[in-house]
């Protein structure tokens, strides 16, 4: 009989999480090797098997977070309007890192400084974001908002990542108080972005 597999995918999985949460509840200096195997009831040499070592951990954490959020991106249904459609990929944006907090910082931080995604991950990581910019495009396209896409891009993802990292820190309360506050923001941004307001 073949050894059964005790490195796998569904092992992989929960040691990226649990390394995410070890992560955000503790700090970097808490990520080892050693303590997130003890954390995972695994051993180090598993740790090892998967990902060669620390700094290879944190890369396929880095990448796992972006997967999970492209694959809401990919999930997210083209429909004739386009500001409805721009408003589903803000949620799909706040719903990832609800879902994935303790993977958030990582993506979009620099918990670790001297970590550097390789140029694979960083294309993969702008796909996100060329999502945004595309669906900022139709926008423009179709007369609703008025301005370069690539820069309207930048506005949202700041006010997005802003809301969002506020939020996961509880400043909003429970998460409907939270939906609110970005209702609100998402629509005075709208607003704003309007051709009549950027002429006026």
């Amino acid at each position: 009989m073949a050894r059964p597999r005790t490195h796998d995918a569904k092992l992989r999985i929960r040691l990226l999480d649990e390394a995410g949460r070890l992560l955000a509840k503790e700090g970097p200096s808490a990520l080892t090797v050693r303590r997130l195997a003890e954390r995972a009831e695994t051993s180090p040499s598993a740790v090892y098997t998967l990902f060669g070592d620390k700094w290879g951990l944190v890369e396929e954490m880095f990448r796992e977070g972006f997967r999970r959020f492209a694959e809401r991106i990919a999930a997210l249904e083209r429909t004739d309007d386009p500001l409805a459609d721009l408003a589903a990929l803000g949620a799909a944006f706040r719903a990832n890192a609800r879902a994935n907090p303790h993977l958030y910082d990582l993506m979009f931080g620099q918990p670790f400084p001297q970590f550097v995604p390789g140029e694979e991950d960083r294309v993969m990581a702008m796909g996100t974001f060329g999502a945004l910019v595309e669906a900022l495009g139709r926008c423009v396209d179709a007369g609703l908002l008025s301005g370069d896409p690539l820069s309207l891009a930048t506005i949202f993802f700041s006010l997005s990542h802003g809301l969002t990292s506020l939020a996961l820190m509880g400043w909003f309360g429970p998460p409907e108080q939270a939906d609110a506050a970005w209702g609100r923001a998402e629509r005075a941004l709208f607003v704003g972005l309007m051709p009549s307001a950027a002429e006026g």
